[in-house]
C-alpha cells in the first residue's frame, strides 16, 4: 500500500529571491563542472552550494563539501532565505518544454510533489526499473547526514488510465502558480500549493492500491532507505525519517518523454573494431552506413534511420571512428529465448538488454560488475558528443540506442526485472530547490 502525505515544504523566500530561476538547479547528477561554475556565478544563494559544492581546493576553508553544505543550509534557514510553509500541502508541478532536437512543439508534463512513505523493494509497493551505481549513493548519504534534508524529488510513475488524480488538481492549477521558474533549457516549471483537506484525502485514497515505479532517482531513493536504517540503528528516531519527497507522474500522460542514453566504450585493453564486427555478425545483421563530416552533421539523420529499424526488430548503431558507422539489427534466426533464458521474457527483446548482454558482455567482456564499477562505460544523451569522443581518441566505440518505451519500463519494474544502469533518460528533469523536505522542520511534517 502506497502512503502519501502532505507536508510543510521549505522553499525559497520570494521576499528575498526575486527570480526563482537563479537559485534552483538541475538534479545533482546532471550538474557538469561548467554548470556548477554557472550556478555559483548566478546567485550567492544558488542551491548548487549545497547539493554539489566545490571541492576543498576551490574553497580553502578546511571544511569538506558536506560540512559546508550543512553550514550554508543552517545559515539560509536562520536568515529567512529558505522559509517553511505553515500548513501541510501537496504541490502540483507542471513542466512545459521542448524535446531536444525537436524545436517548436511544446509538451506539458503534469505531476505533483508529495511525501511518500519509504518501503523496501521487497514490499512490492515501490519498484525500481534499473540497477544503480555505488558511488552516487555514498555521496548522497553523506549529504543527508550533514543537512537532514531532501532537496530534490524522486520521479515516480503511477498508472491511472482515466486521469482521475490529475482531474482533482484541475481547479487549483487553473489559478496562477505559487512558484514558477524557467531553467537553462527553456523549460517552464510551475508549482501550485493545495492544502484543501478534501482534495488531499481523495488523492491519498487513490494511491492506497497503486504500485509505484521509480522513473528517475533510484540512487536517492536507496540513499533515503539507507539513511532511515542508519538512523534507526543510532537510537530512537522521528517519523519524518520514514518519508521521502517525490513527484508522482501519470504514465499515460501525453507529456511523458524518454530520451535514449548512448554508451561510450573506453579503456578496453584489447579492443579491435574489425574483430568485434566479425564476432557480432553471429547475432546481428550488420549494415555499413556511409557518413561524411563531423557527427553533428549526420547523427540526427542516423538516429531517424535507427528509429525506423527499431520498429521492425531490436536495433542499435555502433561508431568506431573515422566515419565508420554501422546499423545492427538482431538476426531473425537468433533465438533470444534460448540465449537469454535466464531473463524474463519481457526483458529479452529490449535494445538496451541486447546491447549489454550480447554486444558488451559477450563480445567485449564488459560484464555487470564492470558496469557497476563504471570501468569501461560512459553515458551520453547526445549521440554526436559520444561519437566525437571516439574521433578524439577518448573512446573506442559509441553505441547508439533508441529510447526505451515507457510501457516496457513500467511492466518490467512491476515484474521485478530491473534493466541495466542508465537504461532511460526521462526528460525534462525535476528541478532541485522548488520544495525542500526538512526532516527537522520546527513546524513539523
Amino acid at each position: 500500500m502506497a502512503e502519501i502525505l502532505p507536508f510543510r515544504a521549505l522553499h525559497y523566500n520570494s521576499q528575498k529571491i526575486s527570480d526563482l530561476g537563479t537559485v534552483v538547479t538541475q538534479p545533482y547528477d546532471k550538474i557538469t563542472p561548467e554548470m556548477q561554475d554557472h550556478y555559483y556565478d548566478l546567485h550567492p544563494y544558488n542551491l548548487v552550494r549545497i547539493v554539489r559544492g566545490r571541492t576543498l581546493s576551490d574553497d580553502g576553508s578546511g571544511n569538506n563539501v558536506y560540512t559546508r553544505a550543512k553550514r550554508d543550509f543552517n545559515t539560509w534557514t536562520q536568515n529567512g532565505v529558505l522559509v517553511s510553509e505553515h500548513a501541510p500541502a501537496i504541490y502540483p508541478y507542471h513542466q512545459e518544454y521542448e524535446i531536444p532536437g525537436q524545436p517548436g512543439a511544446r509538451m506539458l508534463r503534469r505531476g505533483f510533489i508529495t511525501l511518500l512513505r519509504l518501503e523496501d523493494y521487497s514490499a512490492h509497493v515501490v519498484h525500481r526499473h534499473e540497477m544503480t551505481l555505488s558511488g552516487p549513493k555514498a555521496d548522497r548519504l553523506e549529504l543527508i547526514k550533514a543537512t537532514r534534508a531532501h532537496f530534490g524529488q524522486i520521479f515516480m510513475l503511477y498508472s491511472d488510465r482515466e486521469g482521475a488524480v490529475e482531474s482533482l488538481f484541475a481547479p487549483p492549477t487553473a489559478a496562477a502558480p505559487w512558484e514558477e521558474a524557467t531553467d537553462e533549457y527553456g523549460t517552464r516549471h510551475s508549482v501550485w500549493r493545495v492544502d484543501d483537506s478534501k482534495i488531499i484525502s481523495q488523492v491519498r485514497q487513490a494511491f492506497r492500491e497503486k504500485p509505484l515505479v521509480i522513473a528517475d532517482g533510484h540512487h536517492r531513493y536507496e540513499m533515503a532507505l539507507a539513511y532511515r536504517n542508519f538512523s534507526r540503528e543510532q537510537g530512537p528516531s522521528t517519523g519524518s525519517l520514514d518519508y521521502v519527497m517525490v513527484t508522482l507522474v501519470r504514465m499515460e500522460t501525453p507529456g511523458l518523454t524518454i530520451l535514449p542514453t548512448h554508451r561510450l566504450v573506453h579503456n578496453l585493453h584489447h579492443f579491435d573494431a574489425s574483430q568485434f564486427a566479425a564476432s557480432a555478425r553471429a547475432v546481428f545483421d550488420w549494415e555499413h552506413v556511409t557518413v561524411a563530416g563531423p557527427p553533428s552533421e549526420w547523427s540526427a539523420q542516423f538516429l531517424a534511420k535507427l528509429a525506423a529499424a527499431g520498429r521492425e526488430a531490436p536495433a542499435m548503431g555502433v561508431y568506431t571512428g573515422a566515419g565508420k558507422l554501422a546499423l545492427l539489427r538482431l538476426r531473425k534466426d537468433f533465438n533470444l529465448d534460448r540465449q537469454l533464458a535466464d531473463l524474463a521474457p519481457a526483458l529479452r527483446e529490449l535494445d538496451v538488454i541486447i546491447l549489454h548482454r550480447l554486444a558488451l558482455e559477450r563480445f567485449l567482456g564488459i560484464d555487470a560488475q564492470a558496469v557497476r564499477e563504471e570501468k569501461n562505460l560512459s553515458y551520453f544523451r547526445d549521440a554526436a558528443l559520444a561519437c566525437n569522443e571516439v574521433d578524439e581518441g577518448r573512446g573506442q566505440a559509441a553505441f547508439l540506442l533508441n529510447p526505451t518505451p515507457v510501457q516496457a519500463v513500467h511492466a518490467n519494474a512491476l515484474a521485478d526485472c530491473p534493466m541495466p544502469q542508465k537504461s532511460t533518460d526521462f526528460y525534462p528533469k525535476l528541478l532541485s530547490g522548488l520544495t525542500v523536505y526538512w526532516l527537522d522542520n520546527p513546524e513539523g511534517i
